[in-house]
């Protein structure tokens, strides 16, 4: 009988492993990385804060439990707002709080004033959010550290 491989008396040879190339990826490394990686992000999270740096007036009000994030506007010493990092102007708060807001009227609205800032303009800018709509509306202090 003949065979197909072609070579003399019908017998392959093979390749040992210990000579030959490795052809498996070694995962080891890569899982040392992404676990490296989720620590790292994982203590970096809760540092990293979106808003305007604000020094805000102090208070011994317990935290409020929540389950999702609520937007944020904040008014700077000069009275300036900002929703995020974005400037408004008075005109631009209803309509930029309807872009941003997923629960209509019932998202909650949080009011970051600065202690310097007078307290005629957080509550003028408290009135045109709740004269829009919004009735889920509160000031945001920061813990008394007494």
């Amino acid at each position: 009988m003949a065979t197909s491989t072609g070579m003399a008396g019908g017998r392959r040879r093979r390749r040992s492993r210990r000579g030959g190339a490795i052809n498996e990826i070694n995962m080891t490394p890569f899982i040392d990385v992404m676990l490296v990686l989720l620590i790292i992000f994982m203590v970096a999270a809760p540092m990293m804060t979106v808003g305007v740096p604000l020094d805000l007036p102090q208070t011994t009000a317990a935290p409020l439990n929540m389950d999702s994030k609520p937007v944020t506007l904040s008014i700077k010493e000069t009275g300036q707002i900002f929703i995020g990092d974005a400037e408004l102007t008075d005109d631009a708060i209803v309509g930029k709080l309807a872009e941003v807001s997923k629960q209509g009227f019932d998202e909650r609205i949080f009011v970051r004033g600065a202690k310097q800032v007078d307290y005629g303009r957080v509550a003028q800018i408290m009135s045109l959010v709740t004269s829009a709509g919004y009735k889920r509306v509160a000031l945001v202090t920061e813990p008394d550290q007494r």
